[in-house]
């Protein structure tokens, strides 16, 4: 499908086909600003959407409190993967990642700050980057996706220090350790691989699938989700969604989730996860499942906890996957409302 409207569309045409875009729309990431009062999105087409959550949660929102202050074009192709800093919103796509400063953001000022694309095997690979990872004690980023690599980039000097090589297959999540210089890296070859950035070399692999009580070959081997919380880890995709003591390479608790999730993260004594299916799903650590609560899109690919301090009037939870949609829960007990691209 086009990304771009040809010149001299009649109003009725353009009409149609922003109604055809968004009814083919896929919200790959989230991420939220360093003040904690928008949310931007990005989607298939290579849109970045910022949201003003301030205004959409205020008593006084009305229905266009709820759609995007500024939309922009970032990248020709998807925008898989976002992450903010304390002055910029970093965005990947095919092959490389920008940067927009979100105070130029905020004035509807959306002009790249860079961009930069990591050290590829060839000039001519241009593999997706679908996972960003702030690494704040080294001011560094991590990214990874297609090529099968974590590559490392000095976000003072923009320039690319290692490459970390151990997959065999695409890259699909990244998880950082804050207690320890160590990341997590999930993919497509059923690993979950623990590394060291001190000596940028991998310390620990779990292959996920070959444990019997995790196993699921009728949905692959791939992960597709992980987060860690010190010596714990939970991860999901074709194998089922396991929670993992991490110093002894140990399963303790599978949940009896059916359908791959595509997202997970720790949030006090709960773990939510969302993937196929409309639900954003609550786990007791035990494996007990809490809650069960709807959303709007058919598929939920990314969540987003807004626990900015700044902003304690915004602190929301917010899903987003195979629509237009962005769902946003106030609590954890319901969908409050929708925010729509």
């Amino acid at each position: 499908m086009e990304r771009a409207v040809p010149p001299a569309v009649p109003l009725g045409q353009m009409e149609v086909f922003q109604a055809l875009q968004r009814l083919h729309m896929t919200i790959f990431s989230q991420s939220v600003s360093p003040c904690g009062k928008f949310l931007a999105a990005g989607n298939n087409y290579g849109q970045i959407a910022i949201f003003s959550l301030s205004a959409a949660l205020s008593s006084e929102a009305k229905e266009e409190s709820k759609k995007p202050i500024v939309t922009f074009q970032a990248h020709d192709g998807p925008v898989y993967s976002m992450v903010s800093t304390d002055r910029h919103l970093l965005s990947a796509g095919d092959g490389e990642v920008k940067a927009w400063l979100w105070a130029e953001i905020l004035k509807k000022g959306c002009k790249e700050l860079w961009r930069r694309q990591p050290p590829y095997r060839t000039s001519l690979e241009v593999p997706e980057i679908n996972a960003l990872l702030l690494v704040p004690k080294e001011n560094s980023l991590i990214l990874a996706g297609g090529d099968c690599q974590l590559h490392t980039m000095d976000l003072e000097t923009g320039t690319f220090t290692r490459a970390l090589r151990g997959h065999t297959d695409y890259i699909h999540c990244l998880a950082l350790r804050e207690r320890s210089p160590e990341v997590l890296s999930g993919g497509e070859d059923g690993a979950v691989r623990l590394w060291d950035l001190r000596t940028a070399r991998e310390v620990q692999t779990i292959e996920v699938y070959k444990h019997e009580e995790c196993s699921r070959p009728h949905n692959g081997r791939w992960i597709g989700c992980l987060a860690t919380d010190s010596d714990w880890m939970v991860c999901g995709g074709g194998p089922a969604l396991t929670l993992w003591h991490l110093r002894s390479s140990t399963p303790t608790t599978v949940f009896p989730m059916r359908a791959p999730q595509k997202h997970v993260t720790f949030y006090q004594d709960l773990i939510l996860s969302a993937g196929q299916g409309r639900c954003v799903n609550q786990w007791q650590l035990s494996g007990e499942l809490k809650a069960q609560v709807p959303g709007s899109s058919p598929g939920l690919l990314s969540l987003s906890l807004n626990q900015q301090p700044a902003a304690p009037e915004c602190k929301v939870l917010t899903a987003a996957g195979n629509s237009c949609r962005v769902d946003v829960f106030t609590n954890l007990g319901y969908r409050a409302f929708s925010l729509s691209f």
